[in-house]
C-alpha cells in the first residue's frame, strides 16, 4: 500500500488549514511508502530554507517509521542513534515529520512540515497525518 495523489492533496489541504489556524506559513511535503515525493506545497511567504527541511522530515519519518522528534530524542549524544542525521544524505531529527497510516494501520507514506517553531511544525504534521 502507498499513498495516492488524491490522499496527499487532502493531507496538504488539512495541514494548510491547521497552519492558518496557528497563523504560520509552512512548507508541506508528502512522500509515499518508498519515501518518494508525491506532493508539495509552499504557502505564500513560507521560508525558502524550510523547503528542503520539510522534504527531509517526511523522508526521515518514512525511513524509520516514527516521528522525527522521537528520532531526535534517540540521536542525542550518548543515545542509541547518535549521529544518525548524517546518514541517508542527511536526515532531520527534530519535530515536524510524521508517518501516515491508512485505516488498517499500515504506513503508506509520511508528511514533513517546516516553517515555524518545532511545536507548530509537529502540530501541523499531526493534523495532516490524521486527515485520512
Amino acid at each position: 500500500m502507498t499513498i495516492t495523489l488524491s490522499e496527499a492533496e487532502k493531507i496538504i489541504s488539512v495541514a494548510k488549514e491547521k497552519s492558518i489556524a496557528l497563523d504560520t506559513k509552512m512548507n508541506i511535503a508528502i512522500v509515499d511508502a518508498g519515501a518518494n515525493l508525491v506532493a508539495f506545497a509552499r504557502m505564500d511567504g513560507a521560508w525558502l530554507g524550510s523547503l528542503d527541511i520539510s522534504i527531509k522530515k517526511a523522508k526521515t519519518a518514512r525511513y524509520f517509521d516514527m516521528n522525527t522528534g522521537a528520532i531526535g530524542e534517540l540521536s542525542q549524544p550518548g543515545g542509541s542513534l547518535f549521529n544518525i542525521e548524517h546518514s541517508n544524505n542527511g536526515l532531520i531529527t527534530f519535530p515536524g515529520g510524521v508517518p501516515i497510516k491508512n485505516t488498517a494501520g499500515e504506513i503508506i507514506g509520511a508528511i514533513g512540515v517546516s516553517g515555524s517553531s518545532v511545536e507548530n511544525d509537529h502540530a501541523v504534521a499531526e493534523a495532516g497525518a490524521a486527515a485520512i
